[in-house]
């Protein structure tokens, strides 16, 4: 087993984590016009991305596990890249590792960054809406139990007798 397969994996989750990262940057946009069909669109996108990267990380751990196995290695948990690193035969595939890791590590973390923000964002237009509709809505008169209330005392004359 050879690290360029695990390095060429690496490369195609960084790849999609920049599309990824460009689609937080268009939902950041999406959000300020407050356009909800192109937000839906844009979250569908978003979902069939995010099951393109858990398939590409799935098909990482498998490579890094078959590597390490190969290599005699047992790593505890889930087997990361630094495991890897840990196992290259060559200074050349530590740094490749090394390079492709910190950049994988960099998108990751602008993209979080940038979901804070829509976070955010979103929650600030939720709170604007529903305070909006609280001003809309009118306000129900208090009810209470207190003698101020006028009561009529007047029987009222029906023409139809419930007791015939």
């Amino acid at each position: 087993m050879s690290v360029q397969q695990i390095i060429k994996t690496l490369e195609n989750l960084e790849k999609m984590h920049k599309s990824l990262l460009e689609l937080a940057y268009k939902k950041t946009e999406i959000v300020k016009k407050g356009d909800m069909e192109e937000l839906d669109v844009m979250l569908k996108n978003e979902q069939s991305h995010v099951a393109a990267i858990g398939t590409l990380e799935q098909q990482r751990q498998a490579l890094v596990q078959d590597y390490l196995n190969a290599k005699g290695f047992a790593p505890v948990g889930i087997p990361t890249v630094l495991d890897v690193i840990e196992a290259a035969e060559t200074e050349t595939e530590r740094k490749q590792l090394e390079e492709v890791r910190k950049r994988l590590i960099l998108v990751v973390d602008d993209l979080r960054k940038q979901n804070d923000l829509n976070q955010k964002l979103v929650f600030q237009s939720l709170k604007f809406v529903n305070m909006t509709l609280d001003l809309l809505r009118p306000q129900p008169s208090q009810i209470n139990y207190s003698g101020d209330q006028t009561r009529n005392t007047v029987p009222k004359n029906s023409s139809f007798d419930s007791q015939a």
